[in-house]
């Protein structure tokens, strides 16, 4: 019978390289003592990286990258969020360049939070969490989340043929389904986005 420690361990393993997590995501598992003589044993073992305080990830290795990766910024942000019980939404710059639409990293790693105003340095960078109305951000969540943010961003005349292709790949047609339907009395162009990549499909 695994021990909460072991519990905790395998939890960690299921994650994957790259997953961010703090010791609120082990509550189910253990009291809050075990959770965090566990990650600190993990992480002086070298299995698990401390981020920065209350929050650790299992790192990317990419050895033609130099072996250990940076932390990745959008994990670390839905930690934090999960963390604190705040819905968050990656902003319109941050939110194309997580979907491929760009490849330029904003200057300002922003996300729309129905908590409170918040600056987080991550390494050399900051992620900026920005209160919203929460009509602001409500009904948007996941991918869909994330195009509605980047259409916005991009505008009509920065959506071409190749963000098409991009959302087409990056999207399931359950997600391309739901853009359809709820984006059908927001801005014209936006549905047009959504009929183009529903078809894509069908």
């Amino acid at each position: 019978m695994q021990t909460k420690r072991d519990q905790i361990a395998a939890r960690i393993h299921r994650f994957g390289n790259g997953k961010a997590f703090s010791a609120k995501d082990f509550l189910d598992l253990a009291s809050r003592t075990i959770i965090d003589v566990t990650l600190a044993a993990l992480t002086h073992d070298g299995k698990i990286r401390r981020v920065r305080r209350g929050l650790y990830d299992r790192p990317n290795i990419n050895p033609s990258l130099g072996g250990v990766l940076t932390p990745d910024i959008d994990e670390v942000a839905r930690a934090i969020a999960r963390k604190l019980r705040w819905k968050i939404v990656p902003d319109g710059a941050w939110a194309a360049n997580l979907l491929g639409l760009s490849t330029q990293v904003p200057s300002k790693i922003i996300y729309l939070t129905d908590g409170a105003n918040k600056e987080v340095p991550i390494g050399q960078r900051i992620i900026y969490f920005k209160h919203a109305r929460p009509k602001a951000i409500a009904g948007l969540d996941g991918k869909f989340a994330l195009v509605v943010q980047a259409l916005r961003h991009l505008g009509r005349e920065g959506v071409g043929t190749q963000e098409i292709a991009t959302l087409r790949l990056a999207l399931s047609q359950a997600e391309k389904s739901r853009l359809l339907k709820d984006t059908r009395f927001g801005a014209d162009w936006i549905y047009d986005v959504a009929k183009q990549l529903a078809e894509a499909t069908s």
